[in-house]
């Protein structure tokens, strides 16, 4: 028989151990949600609606500082994108520029006079495109956009530099060469995610316009594929719908876009019926002004 003393020892010695071994389990599942919880850069996207053509304002930001990639198309979206700064508690220190369209660069002059310390930059290819154009996108849009068009421009700086640093932590710039060097877009390796590209859309119809001919086309799929094999966790297209799923369906998404476009196009004889079957082929994409002038682009009715 074994003796009371010692029977109480090992179940006290049994009782700790069962304790012990308890609270590493404790400390290790908390360790690894603060492992997954301890990402070094968060994202906030500001989706404009279709007044501002579903264009999209990344917010990304660290422990202390803060970008902004592309500054919006009004005055009320630039606002709004001030307001997620503002609500972060971080230093903007950066507002990127990704392209050369009014949507992405107009809403700069209110970012600049909220944030005056903030660099505003973009690829010397944007800044060139910015400036050949802009006289002739304030003198169209200032009338229809009233007061909600900017008063004075902002032209970014010529940034010259592959990347940037938001804490320390790495925001490459990629897509700067070739045919379409005026169209790059961001790869932040911390996340994993592709940001800022008008050649990246999410369940609209794509803006086709501005890239016509076979050798453009050509380097905007191969734009996409070269997205692709980044493997992103992480997609946030230039324009989409509201609530889209900002991952790489989205890259998906456009390729089998443009293709479809392409193909339908040889077969159509004019534009109205190639809004007809793109409409047909995709009953839920909103944007159908991007439909609509591309398609009369793209046939020789317009244009651009």
């Amino acid at each position: 028989m074994i003796a009371l003393p010692k029977m109480m020892n090992d179940l006290n010695r049994d009782t700790t151990m069962n304790k012990f071994m308890l609270l590493l389990t404790s400390v290790s599942l908390a360790t690894s949600v603060y492992a997954e919880n301890n990402v070094p850069l968060s994202l906030k996207v500001y989706n404009a609606d279709s007044n501002s053509f579903h264009v999209n304002s990344t917010l990304v930001y660290g422990d202390s500082e803060a970008a902004v990639i592309d500054a919006g198309f009004s005055k009320a979206d630039a606002l709004r994108i001030a307001a997620n700064v503002l609500d972060s508690g971080k230093e903007l220190t950066t507002i990127f520029i990704s392209q050369a369209d009014p949507d992405y660069y107009f809403g700069a002059e209110t970012l600049k006079k909220l944030f005056p310390e903030a660099k505003i930059i973009a690829t010397p290819a944007v800044k060139k495109v910015i400036e050949e154009k802009m006289a002739k996108k304030i003198a169209y849009w200032g009338p229809k956009m009233g007061d909600n068009a900017p008063n004075n421009l902002v032209t970014p700086s010529a940034y010259q530099k592959l990347s940037f640093t938001v804490d320390g932590h790495a925001i490459e710039i990629k897509g700067t060469t070739g045919l379409l060097a005026h169209r790059p877009y961001l790869w932040i390796p911390s996340q994993q995610a592709i940001v800022g590209d008008i050649a990246v859309f999410g369940d609209l119809h794509v803006w086709t316009a501005d890239v016509q001919g076979e050798a453009q086309w050509n380097a905007w799929l191969q734009q996409l594929a070269e997205m692709k094999k980044l493997s992103p966790k992480i997609v946030v297209p230039g324009h989409m719908k509201k609530d889209t799923k900002l991952d790489a369906g989205n890259l998906d998404y456009t390729s089998t876009y443009l293709t479809t476009f392409d193909k339908v196009k040889k077969n159509s004889p004019d534009s109205k019926m190639l809004i007809n079957k793109m409409n047909t082929l995709y009953p839920n994409a909103q944007f159908p002004l991007s439909l609509n002038i591309g398609a009369k682009v793209h046939k020789g009715e317009m244009k651009w």
